[in-house]
């Protein structure tokens, strides 16, 4: 019997087939002694592990490329964490093996990181996935992970590790669930990377049965179990008509009165480039940086590296828009050479721009090596900084760019609700906004994006977060200056002409997700997107705006 379910849409497309179940195991080892002269010996084999464990994950970022590869550099360098590696080695020197000093520090670093709130408690899957790993191979047995299967499938999962979703065969899965995670999380990410149909925070995932036809609507968030004929061939004709949509419409992004909205893409690095070329990006509205710098956390790369990864980038956009987001370090993503260890809240303290500010060699090399990659080439290179919060952190930024002799004109990232408030403020500094809905959203309602069960307030249609973002847009239309928004709010079509409504002047996100926007502003006016804004500020929650929108530009 068709039962329909409903978790969060975070990845376009419909899906179709037998649900498979991600691999699990029970990997606690048993607390076992042992002698003191073998301590020696189980420390190395501890750090053997970790080692080896550290080096898969990077090998698999390095296969992956892009977006997961930094995220997948991240969980190596969690690996490493010396603190946490310290512990293990004080636990196997009062007589617990390698495996279990392993899991008892990891499972008090987990306590911690669970009670932190803001982005550490979110980051207590990915910490888990290292742990098993380094476990499962101290115990020599198989890492639970992604099945085995000739045949295509939905998988089901918890929730999907880095590593599992970013070497997902999108010809053998053809979409994902999971109980857990929310729309900005990193599956979420990087299933939009893949382009595969994704639905997330869907509780009671796990209990569907293997082997269960399930189709799954990424767009809606929809889950059919056991779909009638009649259903599967409504869904299958939706996609089919979406497809014929999308291959019908090209060139750069505009309403349909002609009024222009430039699409961009977020990419991570010079591996990201080819697919945002295909898509029809018409520049790059997020050049996250970090990647090149998560190589090494004890030190920062150097200018020849930075700009050979740069102009890889540049080249690929001539006569195009690239922005620059400089260095975005601390919280969920620490430099040893950079963050502080020992913050009781690192979300809330030294990280983006005010990391930088305190080295400010490593944000000088950093202008000076873009200055360099962009030298001679016909690009429009844009600098911005991540995380600032007042007209004071614009000037420094500015001021640093100067000195570096950047060209280029150079803006700040609204991610704080402060920077929202005072836009204008900050545009007496900088010459562009863009608008970071991830983190943005994060901080306005003290909800992590990670963090399945506040994923509710992680939606960007909270009609709240809406309206930062129309503070932002009206405070640089009355400068005369551009105001963009490069979070993942973007990569929703609806919402894409909603923020077009609310002044926003170019949208930026993952390559997969331009033909989906360019399709959906392509079918309305900008006064009709007007009143889809107006209509969703105007409701209490995020299930209203988007209701209230969606009945605008559907004529209702």
């Amino acid at each position: 019997m068709e039962t329909t379910l409903r978790g969060v849409g975070v990845s376009h497309g419909v899906a179709i087939g037998e649900v498979r179940h991600m691999g699990t195991a029970v990997l606690e080892p048993p607390a076992k002694q042992i002698p003191v002269e073998d301590a020696e010996r189980e420390q190395s084999r501890a750090h053997q592990a970790v080692e080896a464990v550290s080096a898969d994950l990077i090998a698999r970022g390095n296969l992956a490329g892009g977006e997961a590869q930094a995220v997948l550099e991240a969980q190596a360098l969690m690996a490493q964490d010396p603190e946490l590696m310290a512990d293990v080695e004080r636990r196997i020197a009062v007589g617990s093996t390698a495996e279990r000093g392993v899991y008892d520090a990891f499972a008090s670093y987990r306590a911690l990181l669970a009670n932190a709130g803001e982005y550490l408690a979110g980051r207590v899957a990915d910490l888990d996935d290292v742990r098993n790993r380094i476990v499962a191979r101290l115990l020599g047995v198989p890492m639970p992970g992604v099945p085995d299967s000739d045949e295509p499938y939905v998988l089901i999962a918890r929730d999907l590790a880095p590593a599992d979703t970013a070497l997902l065969d999108p010809a053998l899965v053809l979409g994902f669930v999971t109980e857990e995670g929310g729309p900005t999380s990193h599956s979420a990410i990087l299933a939009r990377a893949l382009g595969v149909p994704a639905v997330v925070a869907l509780p009671g995932a796990g209990e569907i049965g293997e082997g269960t036809v399930i189709a799954v609507d990424g767009s809606t968030g929809d889950i059919f179990v056991e779909p009638s004929a009649e259903k599967r061939a409504e869904l299958t004709t939706a996609a089919a008509a979406r497809k014929a949509a999308l291959s019908a419409s090209s060139g750069p992004g505009a309403t349909s009165d002609g009024h222009k909205v430039p699409l961009l893409a977020n990419i991570g690095g010079p591996a990201d480039v080819a697919a945002a070329v295909a898509a029809g990006a018409e520049g790059v509205g997020l050049f996250r940086t970090e990647f090149l710098f998560l190589d090494d956390s004890k030190q920062a790369p150097s200018e020849e590296k930075q700009i050979a990864a740069y102009r890889a980038v540049l080249e690929a956009f001539p006569e195009g828009r690239v922005v620059v987001r400089v260095l975005d370090a601390g919280a969920d993503k620490p430099l040893d050479f950079l963050t502080p260890a020992d913050e009781p809240n690192p979300a809330l303290g030294v990280r983006g721009l005010r990391s930088l500010l305190d080295h400010p060699d490593v944000l000088r090399t950093q202008l000076t090596a873009l200055a360099e990659a962009a030298a001679g080439l016909p690009v429009y290179l844009e600098v911005m900084a991540p995380m600032v919060a007042d007209r004071t952190d614009a000037k420094a930024f500015a001021d640093a760019c100067r000195e570096a002799g950047l060209s280029a004109k150079f803006g700040a990232m609204v991610e704080i609700p402060s920077a929202a408030l005072r836009a204008r403020s900050i545009l007496q500094e900088v010459e562009f906004l863009s608008l970071g809905t991830n983190d943005l959203a994060q901080y306005t309602f003290a909800a992590d994006r990670q963090v399945g069960a506040v994923s509710r307030l992680q939606d960007p249609w909270q009609p709240a977060l809406l309206d930062l973002v129309a503070l932002s847009a009206e405070g640089a239309k009355a400068e005369g200056k551009s105001c963009g928004v490069c979070g993942e709010a973007a990569a929703d079509p609806l919402l894409a002409c909603v923020l077009t409504g609310l002044g926003v002047t170019s949208l930026s996100m993952g390559a997969a997700s331009i033909p989906y926007v360019r399709s959906a502003l392509a079918k309305h006016t900008l006064a009709q997107c007007e009143r889809a804004a107006a209509a969703a500020r105007a409701t209490d929650t995020a299930e209203e705006a988007r209701a209230a929108a969606q009945a605008v530009l559907s004529g209702e």
